[in-house]
């Protein structure tokens, strides 16, 4: 099942369990899995793209190893909120594979993720030369933890009545922690 909002996924996943964030690349589809409070997310596995069969039969024995209940796929989004192909891409790849698995599946926005990467990057002092040789890496990391911090953040204050305002600070927190 598709929810297409963060409010729809967190009605539909259990209160503890962990879930995957993936990062859909040509080539590779990063994996990040929280623990089953979702407070925690950690890079996983890197999975080498080749047909959509393939892929999906990795990705569906890790989570059913991991014991996910839930997906969230990384949406790349146009500054201005528009899909071009890389979302489409992405959107279609979901299609597939809610055909496949009965666990729900949410998108999260993944505008400027270049830019945290970068940012965590050049907090961490590291220099140009191996900031442009690791940024897919630790961009895929870095979105996929946000992602899942976030998403947690929200599960959390969704089932206990808090305001959705404060999800962006403790996103932030939870991501730095995790990070470090």
């Amino acid at each position: 099942m598709i929810c297409e909002t963060p409010e729809s996924f967190v009605a539909e996943i259990p209160q503890m369990g962990a879930l995957a964030g993936l990062d859909l690349g040509t080539m590779t589809i990063g994996v990040a899995i929280s623990d089953v409070l979702h407070s925690v997310a950690t890079p996983t596995e890197t999975i080498k793209r080749k047909k959509f069969g393939v892929d999906a039969v990795k990705l569906l024995d890790l989570t059913t190893r991991r014991l996910v209940t839930g997906i969230v796929l990384g949406l790349p989004r146009n500054m201005d909120g528009s899909e071009g192909p890389r979302a489409q891409a992405t959107r279609a790849f979901a299609r597939n594979l809610e055909r496949l698995t009965p666990l729900p599946i949410t998108f999260w926005d993944e505008r400027l993720s270049t830019v945290a990467a970068e940012r965590a990057l050049l907090e961490a002092d590291t220099s140009r030369k191996r900031r442009a040789a690791s940024i897919d890496t630790n961009l895929d990391a870095t979105v996929r933890l946000r992602r899942l911090c976030s998403l947690a953040t929200s599960t959390y204050q969704l089932r206990h009545g808090f305001s959705s305002e404060t999800n962006v600070s403790s996103a932030c927190r939870c991501a730095s922690r995790v990070a470090s």
